[in-house]
């Protein structure tokens, strides 16, 4: 486990008085707000900073990933020094509700800052930055013609031709729970079934790999997280070479629209600063901290009338699926057991 960090810009000096100059008065000691943390982006240490230096208020943080912070913030108690528990992935958000480390909160802000679908319906996090789970294909093979929605993917015409990663991983839970939300596990267990019929390879390494794989031609078909594409975009000649051999599918337009997955905030029940807590989240989705947070990782900003970086711009726009994503990770342990029952290793 990490220790403690102390970040935050320090509080405004007085600037010096000369020539009849006023002097700019300094930004007030209003405390502070200890924020556990599994995003890991330097942009986000910047927000941090101006965050303190627009209220006074510092931030302290805590970096580690998901399952060790919610498991640190349990242990702690009612001692814990938790404020604000930030995590990617509404499974993970669920797997902290899950654990009771959350308490509610009612913010006009944030509730017309942010679509309802971002938002837990009781107020227990709230939505920063958005990925789609989109499909790609190799250009060379060809459009995958009638590949249009993601039950498609389980379609015997694509045997042999899809990669992905592992079961195991949360994005995939979390693609089969929205599935789940959709057209129940019935629905759900004849997709999973269909696409490990179809796989090209057993599911391996990241999202990386598979763009990898179908630039290369070694696969036709893969699922991937938009962030991870929009990378190979902005990044080096051959990054980009990749990238420009590589169709973006935006499955499910003509109905639900595209699973989207989301990094969210929440407010800790035993929060030893909770109006400070609420402030840095509410901070979280102005319009300065939303180009940060989605920016730093290639993601779309969650906040209403955003629009994203020209990287990720690069891949098209597309509907998104708006079921709210409380209700992805409620389906996380039904989907572990359809995805084991498939053999989806």
């Amino acid at each position: 486990m990490k220790k403690l960090i102390f970040g935050g810009a320090l509080a405004l000096s007085l600037a010096a008085c000369s020539g009849g100059e006023e002097a700019v008065a300094p930004v007030a000691d209003n405390g502070e707000v200890n924020v556990y943390s599994a995003r890991h982006y330097d942009t986000d240490l910047a927000l941090y900073d101006e965050f303190t230096a627009e209220t006074g208020i510092k931030v302290n943080r805590i970096e580690a990933d998901s399952d060790a912070l919610i498991e640190r913030i349990e242990s702690e108690g009612e001692f814990s020094p938790a404020d604000v528990f930030i995590t990617v992935d509404a499974g993970r958000l669920w797997r902290a509700e899950e654990a009771g480390i959350l308490a509610p909160v009612e913010s006009e802000v944030l509730s017309e800052r942010l679509p309802e679908y971002l938002r837990h319906p009781d107020g227990l996090w709230f939505g920063l930055s958005t990925r789609a789970r989109i499909i790609i294909y190799n250009k060379a093979a060809g459009v995958p013609e009638g590949l249009d929605t993601y039950a498609d993917l389980a379609d015997p015409k694509w045997k042999g031709d899809i990669c992905i990663r592992s079961s195991s991983n949360i994005y995939n839970i979390s693609l089969l729970s929205s599935i789940i939300a959709h057209e129940g596990v019935e629905g759900a267990q004849a997709w999973a079934n269909g696409v490990v019929a179809n796989f090209a390879r057993e599911p391996q390494g990241n999202d990386s790999s598979q763009i990898e794989s179908v630039a290369a031609g070694e696969c036709r078909i893969a699922v991937v997280n938009s962030y991870y594409l929009a990378r190979y975009a902005g990044g080096d000649a051959g990054e980009k070479a990749m990238f420009d051999a590589i169709g973006v599918i935006f499955p499910d337009q003509d109905g639900r629209g595209t699973h989207i997955n989301l990094s969210g905030a929440g407010v800790t029940v035993n929060a030893p600063n909770r109006d400070n807590a609420i402030k840095f989240i509410e901070y979280l989705t102005s319009e300065t901290a939303q180009r940060y947070l989605a920016d730093g990782n290639n993601e779309y900003p969650a906040a209403k009338g955003m629009q994203a970086n020209s990287n990720v711009e690069q891949l098209g726009s597309f509907k998104p699926d708006t079921l709210n994503a409380a209700e992805i990770g409620r389906g996380q342990a039904q989907a572990v057991q359809i995805f084991d029952r498939a053999g989806w290793n």
